[in-house]
């Protein structure tokens, strides 16, 4: 692979952090890259629909550090080493936006953290942060046992069961129940399906040559438009109940109509709307999976089950853990980030250039796009020796001290940090344990295991595995 002289100045010159520079030669354009071929209208979308996983994997083995290229009539970069990629997420950030995801999320997550930017999202971010300080994540440990372990107690011994789908579910309920307390309750079902409906429409648009309008009455529009409403409908109702009631709940839509910024302003319904739906949606599908490719990986090593199961059985004997539990269970949590690296639940980000600028030499055009995959750099053997291997112990602190931070980043990073990485971390590890500590699960045979690279990282054909009671 390409790799450029890092020097440390920003792209006028003055010096920063992020070991990128432009200063150091003549800016190669997109054009004078080496990058794959491309069709003359549709780019690189034929290869890419095939197999995006393979496909990026073998630009960056093949092409380097950057990659030029064209998804239809869009111009942009595939960056392929971590000092690039904090120099988009952290150390330039306000020169890369996110407009062209907001556009795929705009009719469903309106203006919420995942899809706003700028003073907006600022202020938007001060007004949620409270609600996921540590001493409220911590609080939040109840329900996400709980719920776990109504899921547990209905497993049977030599059950065959699709493991994703239980995931969902269960994470499913811990969020509602975390956002909305018990209002929602009795909506989970049509939440979930209403959901579902919503990641088939994003994965199809994310893979459009040329995205057609919110507006116009295509059939999947028309579906996306159906399932909106749905869910607008439950989170708009509890809004409603929650400013009319006079006792405060103890959960995050709560906690949201309370805040108010430093002028004294406080959330709109709309504004609460689009908070809660991306928290709802982000919220579950992402542990979901991170829960699901584990327990996958565990059937495949029993030596990594076996140490974790002796953890688990020295911490927490029989009983259910807490939130307390959570510094002693430190092999569960390399467990999750291992897990994490093989299989991203996100596994690519996209940013938008809004002014020209370079790195190592390398030009970046106003309204290009950057594209950056936690699948491609997760797997990188220039920082993970073995990289294909399911080794827990390459999160040991000694091991991991020396690897670039942004080898590694499946919640993204910079100020558009995941804002519920903690709660989610928590949720796994804990979930983790309980479903470790009294089940064994073992693939069904011969049963196709497939990553499937929508809007997130799902099995294609689900996990279908078999319960062993302990």
């Amino acid at each position: 692979m390409a790799q450029p002289d890092m020097q440390d100045h920003a792209p006028d010159g003055s010096q920063v952090g992020g070991g990128v520079s432009s200063v150091a030669a003549p800016a190669r354009t997109w054009k004078s890259l080496p990058g794959p071929k491309r069709h003359l209208i549709r780019g690189i979308l034929p290869e890419y629909r095939r197999d995006p996983l393979g496909f990026l994997s073998a630009c960056a083995r093949e092409y380097g550090d950057i990659v030029p290229l064209r998804a239809g009539p869009r111009r942009g970069v595939l960056l392929n080493r971590p000092e690039y990629i904090e120099y988009v997420l952290v150390t330039n950030s306000q020169n890369f936006a996110r407009y062209y995801v907001a556009r795929l999320n705009r009719l469903l997550m309106g203006n919420g953290l995942l899809s706003s930017g700028g003073e907006l999202w600022l202020r938007q971010r001060r007004l949620a942060q409270p609600a996921f300080h540590r001493e409220r994540i911590s609080a939040y440990a109840s329900a996400m046992t709980a719920y776990t372990e109504q899921m547990l107690d209905v497993w049977r011994d030599g059950e065959v069961r699709d493991v994703h789908q239980e995931m969902m579910r269960v994470t499913l309920q811990i969020v509602s129940s975390v956002l909305f307390g018990a209002d929602a309750a009795g909506e989970v079902r049509k939440v979930a399906a209403a959901a579902a409906i919503v990641q088939q429409t994003f994965a199809a648009r994310l893979n459009s040559t040329i995205l057609p309008p919110d507006i116009l009455p295509t059939p999947a529009n028309l579906r996306l438009r159906v399932a909106v409403r749905r869910l607008d409908g439950i989170v708009y109702r509890v809004i409603e109940q929650r400013r009319a009631g006079r006792e405060q709940a103890d959960d995050l839509l709560s906690l949201f109509l309370q805040a108010q910024d430093e002028d004294g302003t406080r959330m709109t319904n709309k504004q609460l709307r689009d908070e809660v739906m991306t928290l709802f949606l982000a919220g579950h599908e992402t542990t979901a999976l991170a829960l699901t490719w584990a327990l996958y990986l565990l059937s495949q090593h029993p030596e990594v089950e076996a140490r974790l199961l002796t953890e688990i059985e020295t911490e927490l004997g029989r009983r259910d853990p807490t939130a307390e539990d959570r510094p002693k269970l430190g092999y569960t949590e390399r467990v999750v980030m291992e897990a994490m690296r093989l299989y991203p639940p996100a596994w690519g980000l996209i940013r938008d250039a809004m002014k020209d600028c370079s790195m190592d030499g390398y030009r970046i055009e106003a309204g290009m796009y950057v594209a950056m995959s936690q699948w491609v750099m997760h797997r990188d053997p220039r920082y993970f020796e073995r990289p294909d291997q399911f080794e827990p112990d390459r999160w040991n602190a000694d091991a991991a001290r020396h690897r670039p931070k942004f080898a590694y980043f499946p919640f993204g990073g910079g100020g558009h940090l995941c804002i519920g990485s903690s709660f989610a971390m928590m949720e796994a590890i804990l979930l983790l344990a309980m479903i470790v500590q009294r089940f064994h699960l073992s693939l069904v045979p011969d049963y196709p295991v497939v990553p499937q690279p929508a809007m997130t990282l799902r099995p294609a054909h689900g996990m279908r595995m078999v319960l062993h009671q302990r």
